[in-house]
């Protein structure tokens, strides 16, 4: 899901100084809109809830920290491997920066995007140890684009099973759009492994997040994009198009699937920027790309991230509310 995804591109993260490091408001915050939401920020969070007509919004107290605006340069990893995690399933892993350096762990979006080169950039090489992976059936884990033993609870437990491979006691979390979702999820059930976290268009998979992107809301700013996903499914099947896109991503005809999984993919990579971008959007002719990416991402709204409740991020918050965080809206 990536839901204000173009912010991602724009900001690159060194260590903040101690009088800077931000504590985590309540997400009842988090839940609510920013009066702007297209105002890219990064503010220190001690922030304050209101109550107005119009709702619940974030009131930062304190200013802005400043911003480098520019990516890291290129880098390659200093270590690759695969770590088998189940009987089914091995994920792809990377160390790239500072062998020495603080540990932090990305976690990328979808569920189903896997991780890219430029993820990398987003860290201070000198200060950081880099640690990328692929989640359960995404990028180059394997088996690819497998939906079995693929769930929020799985993920976590093998990001548990990375960082003690790794040999690292604790680190920072960063993750954006679904990446915020696991990040979330993975801090309230592990939160004394967890440094800090930086989270990036925040996303907790309720209900009306979903609908609003795939079921007409985002139509009204993407129009063009929104005929094409929406005529692969016939009008008789339009009260749902999560489920109809289901059916046709587990159908058993592989043309299907294809079909479905490139309509999907080419939605989302449309509008996870404000203006077109062209290389992202040609993912969706990927036809390996797009079937992990659509295929993972719909199990997981088919079957609401496998919460036991539609807003159990929220009700857990206390869990974290003492891990220093940067949001980035």
């Amino acid at each position: 899901m990536s839901l204000l995804g173009f912010t991602s591109s724009l900001i690159s993260f060194t260590p903040p100084p101690p009088s800077l490091t931000p504590h985590l408001p309540s997400l009842s915050c988090l839940s609510t809109r920013i009066r702007n939401p297209l105002l890219l920020s990064v503010i220190n969070l001690d922030y304050k809830c209101e109550s107005q007509a119009s709702g619940l919004y974030m009131e930062p107290v304190k200013e802005s920290v400043e911003l480098n605006r520019n990516l890291y340069a290129n880098i390659e990893p200093y270590e690759t491997g695969f770590l088998k995690v189940s009987d089914l399933h091995s994920i792809y892993y990377e160390q790239s920066g500072n062998p020495s350096g603080h540990p932090v762990v990305f976690l990328h979006g979808g569920p189903g995007g896997g991780t890219a080169p430029s993820n990398r950039r987003f860290f201070d090489p000198e200060f950081y140890r880099i640690i990328l992976f692929d989640q359960r059936g995404a990028g180059k884990s394997t088996p690819h684009a497998c939906l079995e033993e693929n769930t929020t609870w799985d993920l976590i437990t093998d990001i548990e099973k990375l960082r003690e491979h790794l040999k690292i006691p604790e680190w920072q979390v960063f993750g954006g759009s679904w990446g915020s979702t696991l990040a979330l999820a993975y801090s309230q059930s592990h939160p004394e492994k967890v440094t800090g976290l930086v989270l990036r268009g925040i996303f907790l998979l309720r209900k009306k997040e979903i609908d609003w992107f795939y079921e007409g809301g985002a139509a009204a700013i993407f129009p063009d994009a929104w005929e094409s996903f929406r005529d692969l499914i016939p009008e008789n099947e339009r009260g749902c198009f999560i489920d109809a896109y289901s059916k046709r991503l587990n159908s058993d005809d592989l043309e299907t699937q294809y079909a479905a999984a490139r309509a999907w993919t080419k939605w989302e990579m449309m509008t996870t920027h404000l203006l077109p971008n062209e290389e992202n959007i040609k993912r969706g002719d990927d036809d390996d790309f797009s079937l992990a990416f659509a295929r993972i991402e719909n199990h997981y709204f088919v079957n609401k991230g496998f919460f036991p409740s539609e807003s159990f991020l929220l009700e857990n918050v206390d869990k974290i509310r003492h891990i220093n965080t940067t949001i980035v809206q």
